[in-house]
């Protein structure tokens, strides 16, 4: 076949005629992000657009078009980055994706993307619909929350016979997978196991064949897909000196984990130590604000009214208000709660639980606790948030990074190691 050149973002290469532009790109060092290409289906399936770039003058998916002679191919232009963007954000804002909960967490490709391109939260709000889970497969679980409509488990699983196993079902924003229950039932265990691997977020579960592995042996924990990942928070920080500064940190409605891993620092907590003071905060257990702060750090996300009372008096009393972690940046795992009406909550914690006691009927009520909230808010739902630092938790040079960086200008390169929803 004959070698053509061809050009990306204005600079010059060759591929075989014919070759799948991802693929082409891909051989010559350049990373056009994607989801639902996979090489081995012909023709593409060019369900998901992440891979948009301007080819030869217009919008296209990079997935459908293959190198020949002079073809002029724009990638990484800031337009079409941020449209790239908007898209995986769209998808985490669509679906529930509860990334630290999730099987396949480390091994999804949706997070993957996320990942590489530098997504810390959605600029769309999260949805939250209240989808139903499919049990009734024999084998099989389909988690409705997770799918992205790729089509791949349409096109690849199939049964001896050929038979296809997944569909489309319904019409427009109501489409959905659904499952032949037969076809599924004839499936080999080795064919479920495969159906479920070949999902690129974890949609599609095998009863008892967990994905679960220990993070550095997961596909997308350590290396990136572009030679040089580099995720800077500040792109312009403000320059000071080192003289030491005061910060406020609190936890709202999540688990504490994100203040545990911000003593993961180790000995290095020391040098900390010598360069800020920590004024409210339950590392210190100052229960009152004494002075006003340089930089207020907030993880958790607003489940009640007090909540919110302490995240306004953050604001007022930070210079710069940061919040970190999963909870705080949209909600994460306490906004499972936000599929299900309140009242239904509600009865089942204090009513119908199994751990209530016999004949118990009331759900707690007292003007002195806090009034829980119709759903959990993320930090800038509900005041003006400056930095986000994603993570479940984050780990604790991710985090510092950012205080350093914020507070004394110190330029940094996080590691792709260290961006993580989970």
């Amino acid at each position: 076949m004959a070698t053509c050149s061809f050009w990306i973002d204005g600079k010059k290469y060759e591929a075989e005629e014919g070759t799948n532009l991802i693929d082409a790109a891909k051989e010559n060092g350049v990373f056009i992000p994607s989801l639902c290409y996979f090489q081995h289906i012909d023709p593409p399936l060019g369900t998901c657009r992440t891979c948009t770039c301007k080819i030869n003058g217009r919008n296209d998916p990079a997935c459908t078009a293959y190198i020949h002679e002079g073809l002029q191919v724009e990638v990484n232009t800031p337009e079409l980055v941020d449209m790239r963007k908007a898209l995986i954000e769209m998808m985490f804002a669509e679906g529930n994706h509860f990334c630290p909960a999730c099987e396949k967490s480390g091994n999804c490709n949706l997070q993957h993307m996320g990942y590489e391109l530098g997504i810390s939260v959605t600029r769309f709000p999260h949805l939250f619909k209240d989808r139903l889970i499919d049990y009734q497969p024999k084998r099989m679980i389909m988690e409705h929350n997770r799918c992205i409509k790729c089509k791949r488990c349409i096109e690849e699983v199939l049964t001896d016979d050929k038979k296809r196993v997944f569909m489309s079902v319904n019409r427009g924003n109501e489409t959905m997978i659904g499952i032949d229950y037969e076809q599924e039932a004839r499936l080999t265990d080795e064919q479920a196991v495969n159906a479920m691997n070949m999902c690129p977020t974890g949609a599609i579960i095998v009863r008892g064949k967990s994905m679960a592995k220990p993070f550095g042996e997961r596909a997308f924990d350590m290396v990136s897909a572009q030679k040089q990942f580099k995720r800077n928070v500040l792109e312009k920080p403000n320059r000071g000196n080192f003289e030491k500064k005061t910060i406020a940190t609190v936890s709202l409605a999540g688990c504490f984990g994100c203040h545990m891993s911000m003593l993961d620092i180790d000995e290095e907590i020391m040098d900390i130590a010598e360069l800020v003071s920590f004024n409210k905060s339950p590392l210190t257990d100052i229960k009152n604000f004494t002075q006003r702060c340089h930089l207020g750090i907030v993880e958790g996300g607003c489940c009640n009214t007090e909540n919110i009372e302490t995240l306004k008096k953050f604001r007022e009393m930070c210079d710069i208000l940061v919040v970190m972690g999963e909870c705080a940046v949209w909600g994460g795992l306490p906004a499972m709660r936000n599929t299900i009406p309140l009242g239904e909550c509600l009865e089942e914690a204090y009513l119908n639980c199994v751990t209530s006691e016999q004949g118990e009927n009331t759900v707690p009520y007292h003007e002195d606790l806090p009034k829980i909230l119709d759903r959990i808010y993320s930090c800038n739902e509900i005041v003006k948030v400056d930095y986000m630092i994603p993570g479940c938790p984050p780990t604790a040079t991710h985090i510092w990074k950012v205080v350093k960086s914020l507070l004394w200008g110190e330029d940094y390169s996080l590691l792709y190691s260290e961006f993580k929803y989970d």
